[in-house]
């Protein structure tokens, strides 16, 4: 087995792979069931052609750039396993830090309100359902392959306090919705030029989870005219932004009535969370 696991390795290495062994072992446990120290226990024993013709496929697909995500199925969001694949944006460990400045804000409301707004595998929304059990959560999303997956990881996490909700958040209809205690969000925020530019593997993610218009600032527009208002006094709204973006992101919001405002890094040193209270100077 161990021979088989190092030709995967190998592959991948040649094919430019970033991180062969860990992709290498990720694949070999989703078709042996061995991770990579239960590997080394069965390193000299054979492994089946079957299985071993399985592996070098899923190797295969991932030389060529496919994500390892979507080759899994699943990928690990905070204390979370969450279900993806083609049509909905992977779950990136930035995101954590919008779920945790967000429940930072949300700490003195009780069994709060929230929506989440481009919710895509719910992962945000799941995230504060996690650590606010008793919150009642609305993950908004538009699009099919997306909305399919919030609705199965809602009944995969069992966290069952997130009601998932098709609509367009780029047009009127806030003006139905009640008000709340708190609004997240993680919007595409790539610029329409940029996109060109993406690396070869982010391009199998979902265009329309990615582009956030000319500038980059369509949606976060669109959440200061159409859905900040929506707060209640002493609300909280917090959103993932893109490296460069803060500043003007925090204008917007500022212009709105948000205050507060507050801008927290990333592991990397970048400007990824914009966050505030409604109606506070």
């Amino acid at each position: 087995m161990g021979e088989t696991y190092r030709k995967g390795k190998s592959r991948l290495a040649a094919a430019g792979n970033e991180s062969p062994a860990f992709d290498a072992a990720c694949l070999f446990q989703k078709v042996f069931g061995y991770n990579r120290q239960q590997l080394a226990v069965h390193e000299r024993e054979p492994a089946q052609d079957a299985k071993a013709g399985e592996y070098a496929a899923l190797v295969g697909e991932r030389a060529q750039g496919r994500p390892l995500q979507y080759i899994l199925g699943k990928w690990p969001f905070m204390e979370l396993e969450l279900l993806v694949g083609e049509g909905v944006l992977i779950p990136r460990e930035e995101t954590e830090l919008l779920v945790r400045t967000a429940a930072e804000l949300l700490k003195r409301k009780n069994n709060p309100s929230i929506l989440d707004l481009c919710s895509g595998t719910g992962a945000v929304a799941l995230g504060l359902a996690y650590f606010y059990p008793k919150a009642r959560i609305c993950a908004v999303e538009l699009y099919d392959g997306a909305f399919s997956y919030l609705q199965k990881n809602i009944r995969n996490t069992g966290l069952h306090n997130v009601t998932p909700l098709r609509m367009d958040v780029l047009h009127p209809g806030a003006e139905e919705f009640p008000e709340w205690d708190g609004i997240v969000s993680n919007p595409p925020y790539v610029t329409t030029a940029e996109m060109e530019t993406l690396q070869e593997e982010v391009k199998h993610e979902p265009h329309t989870a990615l582009d956030g218009g000319a500038d980059g600032l369509l949606f976060y527009r669109a959440i200061a005219k159409l859905w900040l208002p929506k707060l209640k006094p002493g609300g909280i709204a917090a959103v993932e932004v893109g490296d460069g973006q803060a500043e003007e992101v925090a204008a917007l919001f500022q212009d709105a009535g948000l205050g507060e405002i507050r801008v927290e890094k990333d592991f990397n040193g970048i400007a990824r969370v914009v966050g505030g209270i409604w109606g506070k100077d």
